[in-house]
């Protein structure tokens, strides 16, 4: 377990310290739980929800931008001819 004290901001910040972040994945725009608990403050991350992911993907409209199959066509011919013998 691991224990580091950290300074509290002038806006009341505190920066969740790089291991930490790593060890239980915590992204930069994540959002993490502040609780109570009789021992203390908690920090902790959300149970992940499909449905709210979805949500978020969906305000922005779609995202992924359509590839004709003519690509995939002419991706194919160009790597069976890179891997043809000679």
């Amino acid at each position: 377990m691991v224990e580091i004290t950290m300074t509290v901001g002038p806006k009341g910040q505190v920066v969740i310290p790089k291991v930490l972040r790593d060890e239980y994945g915590i992204l930069p725009n994540d959002k993490v739980i502040v609780k109570e608990s009789p021992n203390g403050i908690i920090i902790s991350k959300p149970k992940l929800d499909v449905a709210n992911i979805f949500r978020e993907l969906g305000k922005n409209g779609p995202q992924i931008k359509k590839i004709s199959s003519h690509f995939y066509e002419k991706e194919s011919e160009e790597r069976w001819q890179k891997a043809k013998p000679k």
